[in-house]
C-alpha cells in the first residue's frame, strides 16, 4: 500500500514522502495514528501545495532572519563584569548576560540562539554569533570590561 506520511517516522521516512508500506503496518499502525494517509490522486495534490506553502514560508523567514542579520552586524554590545587584580574574571560571560545585553539594546534575542566558540573569561573585544535561521547567523560585537 502506498502512503504519504503525514509526520517523521523513523526509519520510514519525514513528512511529505509518499512511501510503499505493507497493508497491516499502514492499517493497524500508521493510519489510527495520524502518521500516515492514502496516497490518492487527491491527497497527492494537497501535499504537493502544502510544500509550497511551507517553502515560501521558509523562504519568507530566511529573508526576515538575513534582514534582522544585517541589523545585528552594527550592534555591538558591552558587558561589565567583576574582575580580580590581574584583569582575569571569576566566571565566564554566558549566553544568558549575552542575552541580556542585547535585550538592552532594544533586540529580543533568546540566549539559545546565541553561539559562543570558546568561553569568554577575559576582558576584550570579542564577535559572538547569534543563529537566527538554520541558514543564516548573525555576529554581534560585544565589549567586557571592567567594572
Amino acid at each position: 500500500m502506498e502512503i504519504i506520511l503525514s509526520q517523521d517516522v523513523q526509519y520510514l521516512g519525514k513528512l511529505g514522502d509518499v512511501v510503499k508500506v505493507k497493508d497491516g503496518y499502514a492499517r493497524n499502525y500508521l493510519l489510527p495514528r495520524k502518521l500516515a494517509f492514502a496516497a490518492t490522486p487527491s491527497n497527492l495534490k494537497k501535499i504537493e501545495q502544502r510544500e509550497k506553502k511551507r517553502k515560501a514560508q521558509h523562504e519568507a523567514d530566511k529573508q526576515a532572519a538575513e534582514t534582522l542579520a544585517e541589523k545585528l552586524k552594527k550592534v555591538s554590545c558591552t558587558l561589565s563584569v567583576e574582575v580580580n587584580d590581574l584583569d582575569k574574571l571569576y566566571g565566564a560571560i554566558s549566553e544568558a548576560d549575552i542575552a541580556k545585553a542585547l535585550e538592552l539594546e532594544g533586540h529580543a534575542i533568546n540566549k539559545k540562539d546565541i553561539v559562543i566558540e570558546q568561553p569568554i573569561q577575559e576582558l576584550g573585544i570579542f564577535e559572538v554569533g547569534v543563529k537566527l535561521h538554520p541558514a543564516v547567523t548573525a555576529k554581534i560585537r560585544l565589549w567586557v570590561t571592567k567594572k
